[in-house]
């Protein structure tokens, strides 16, 4: 498939709407005016990528209408951006006031075009309910014991924190009631942390009494600076 190829059905599909449509002016790929409204600019690419983008973006000096149009095959394969990263790429459009445009194309099948967003002003919508859980685990969480872009070991939360004060206690005292627990780490949610066993640390040896697991022994070593953070 060459970039030519996407040309006849956007431009049909221009015109369908009143447009007069021409191609390669100035470097854009795609014109169409209709009376004296702002001429909407295409680009055109066989694929989503980075170049499309940055077209699209440099084009926004000459309109504030800019679609980004390309193709995808009518049977998508696991491995195509659009089939991984659909939702991604529309909300980066919207962010950007992109337009996008995808037109599925294949062998003796008519071209099926549709319009994803229109290019405008981007106007984000807080969600409330997620800053209140960022703001809660940012109070909650002792310290900073995590390193910015690291991913060598799991991010340690203020709940895998509060674990691990349920675990210490037991290192210390082998087995230990939920009530006993609590009391002496001071962890709110002891009960529903030995109970969930999220990280598998824990074992219930009798009603409401607990134990370390072989897990929860190693999970001791390999975290005992963030313990002795803990401690202090």
């Amino acid at each position: 498939m060459k970039e030519t190829d996407l040309y006849p059905p956007i431009k049909a599909y221009l015109e369908n709407q009143g447009y007069e449509v021409k191609s390669e002016i100035k470097g854009c790929d795609v014109i169409a005016v209709r009376g004296n409204e702002t001429p909407v600019i295409v680009e055109l690419k066989t694929s989503f990528n980075l170049t499309l983008l940055f077209q699209g973006i440099d084009r926004q000096s000459l309109s504030e209408d800019v679609y980004m149009a390309f193709a995808i095959p009518h049977k998508l394969k696991r491995t195509n951006p659009w089939f991984r990263h659909q939702k991604d790429i529309v909300k980066l459009c919207r962010r950007l006031g992109l337009g996008l445009i995808t037109l599925r194309m294949g062998e003796n099948q008519p071209t099926d075009i549709q319009i994803h967003v229109d290019p405008g002003p981007y106007q984000p919508r807080k969600n409330k309910r997620r800053q209140g859980l960022l703001l809660q685990e940012f109070e909650r969480r002792v310290g900073d014991p995590n390193k910015g872009g690291s991913n060598k070991r799991p991010i340690i939360t203020a709940y895998r924190q509060d674990a691990l004060r349920c675990a210490n206690y037991l290192h210390h005292h082998e087995k230990g009631k939920v009530s006993d627990i609590k009391k002496n780490t001071l962890v709110e949610k002891t009960a529903a942390i030995l109970q969930r066993d999220v990280y598998g640390w824990f074992i219930r040896v009798e009603r409401g009494i607990y134990e370390l697991s072989p897990k929860g022994q190693e999970a001791i070593k390999e975290y005992d600076d963030i313990i002795e953070n803990l401690k202090k």
